[in-house]
């Protein structure tokens, strides 16, 4: 007997378990996996604009004469993973679902900046000593969070869009050329919009210059580097909810 087969048996002798539950319960059941990766979409967003507060310099290139920097800020570890997860969001459940997904990142965001500044300018206890080392350190996060607000809201809703257009033009075709391409075009509008808002002023010079380059190519190259992982990803997730047979956007027409 088939495993389908013994499903059907199981459910003719003992009844469908799904029909005492409730419709919330049947439907966070049929979105299980869309909830899942928009909140570690979401997760991914908060951590990065937090880290992010703390640039890196790891040592520098020397060209000749010349020294280049090699700085970076705190959400270059994680922030890549931000435009894989809204890719899989894109391509799988389509354009309408991932702005969705972006918007809600956007505004938790923002409700997370503003509890930080809350708690920033709330008058300390007594006996608590940090409120200088906490100021200096997310003190820093207002600025740091309207940089990535704006950004991450202006390079996903367009690498959204752009693999969305895409997928149009190509009947869902080269997966990897759009999702490169959708990335390219992201994650340079991304880059540049955070390092002006963020750092112009507090980075200068040649080092400006090296941590807005520098920034835009690790976070490309890392997703060009886990591109058989996001397809795969994307893959396995479309396959299993054209498995279910759930209704709403396909990534193929």
């Amino acid at each position: 007997m088939t495993e389908i087969g013994a499903v059907q048996v199981a459910k003719q002798e003992f009844g469908d378990p799904t029909r005492y539950q409730t419709p919330g319960a049947r439907a966070a059941a049929a979105g299980g996996r869309y909830a899942l990766i928009s909140a570690v979409f979401v997760g991914v967003l908060l951590i990065s604009n937090v880290v992010a507060v703390k640039p890196i310099a790891f040592g520098a290139i020397q060209l000749g004469e010349f020294s280049l920097p090699l700085v970076f800020d705190g959400g270059v570890f994680l922030f890549p993973l931000a435009y894989i997860l809204g890719d899989v969001l894109a391509e799988v459940y389509g354009l309408r679902a991932s702005r969705r997904a972006i918007l809600t990142a956007f505004a938790l965001a923002l409700v997370a900046s503003l509890t930080i500044l809350a708690v920033q300018l709330s008058p300390p206890a007594d006996g608590w000593e940090n409120q200088e080392a906490f100021a200096a350190v997310l003190g820093f996060v207002p600025r740091i969070v309207a940089a990535s607000l704006i950004a991450f809201l202006a390079g996903q809703l367009l690498n959204a869009w752009v693999l969305d257009r895409l997928r149009r033009r190509t009947s869902g075709r080269f997966l990897r050329t759009r999702l490169i391409a959708s990335t390219l075009v992201g994650q340079l509008v991304d880059t540049l919009l955070f390092c002006t808002i963020a750092f112009a002023g507090v980075i200068t010079g040649i080092d400006f210059v090296m941590y807005v380059v520098l920034g835009y190519l690790v976070k490309v190259l890392a997703e060009i580097v886990l591109l058989p992982v996001t397809t795969r990803v994307i893959r396995a997730v479309r396959a299993a909810e054209v498995e279910r047979g759930e209704p709403g956007e396909r990534s193929h027409p």
